[in-house]
């Protein structure tokens, strides 16, 4: 008799098998993201609607600008979701991408100790970054070649200064953004951060974060974001229709509306602009 059940139940494993044999894989797209993505939530809520949308299962890696489109150019994922436009541009250009497509926008601020030891209040930035450096305040960069490193870096400049990576008052912590603001905390600095991201940051606080917005509103803060299909001339087996489906899923009416009611604090973390 216990011959007889182990066959049976033998027999049912393989007919369950076979029934799951028969039932096709989803699709999965690989996205390579910035951390602002990943650290507001966003894409914990976009991801189960696109898979039930469409029946494509989105993973994503969240990095830096710099180094997601560097696993763009390896091949590594099929999709990106990033906010460096020069670089991105760069990217195309190159043959490694195609399609740009502006999705949504929020802006960069700098935030601070509430003392503003500096002065930097409402100030224009540039101005912030002068006050900043003649006065030696702490200043925390994610020193990773992201796009907000990116923007960082050209606000430097465009103050007339070499970047301060020499300098003891300026710290690069080489980490995401969630990450650099807590690093910022400890030491009583001032970091830039995507305000996406600083309201999640402030929600992690219970609306009454350690540190807060000082310099915003100035138009060179303006922070988009972009899809970019990684082009298959460079990497034959990206997944290129699936990255299209991606981007016309999230500039469609219906999600850019979604995008637009996505809020922590009642406050917006992006806000959409697809064209």
């Amino acid at each position: 008799m216990a011959g007889k059940r182990v066959l049976s139940l033998l027999a049912a494993l393989v007919l369950v098998l076979a029934g799951a044999a028969l039932v096709p894989a989803a699709d999965t797209l690989m996205m390579a993201t910035t951390t602002s993505t990943d650290n507001t939530g966003l894409l914990d809520v976009l991801a189960p609607r696109f898979m039930e949308d469409t029946g494509i299962e989105l993973k994503w890696t969240a990095v830096g600008t710099g180094k997601a489109l560097e696993m763009g150019r390896n091949c590594d994922v099929d999709v990106l979701l990033v906010h460096a436009p020069a670089a991105e541009k760069r990217f195309v250009a190159d043959g490694y991408g195609r399609d740009r497509t502006e999705v949504m926008y929020n802006d960069f601020v700098i935030i601070g100790p509430p003392g503003d030891p500096a002065g930097a209040k409402g100030m224009p930035v540039v101005d912030a970054m002068e006050r900043m450096a003649a006065g030696n305040a702490a200043f925390a960069s994610r020193g990773d070649d992201s796009g907000t490193h990116k923007k960082e870096i050209s606000l430097w400049k465009e103050a007339g200064m070499a970047v301060p990576d020499k300098e003891s008052w300026y710290v690069q912590t080489g980490q995401g953004m969630i990450a650099t603001i807590n690093v910022a905390v400890e030491k009583g600095a001032y970091t830039m951060t995507d305000r996406g991201t600083f309201i999640k940051f402030a929600d992690n606080h219970g609306g009454t974060p350690p540190l807060v917005v000082l310099v915003e509103g100035d138009p060179v803060l303006f922070n988009q974001y972009s899809t970019l299909a990684v082009d298959p001339g460079n990497c034959p087996n990206a997944q290129y229709e699936l990255a299209g489906r991606f981007t016309r899923w999230t500039t469609s009416d219906e999600i850019q509306a979604f995008i637009g009611e996505f809020e922590l604090l009642g406050k917006k973390l992006f806000t959409p602009n697809a064209k």
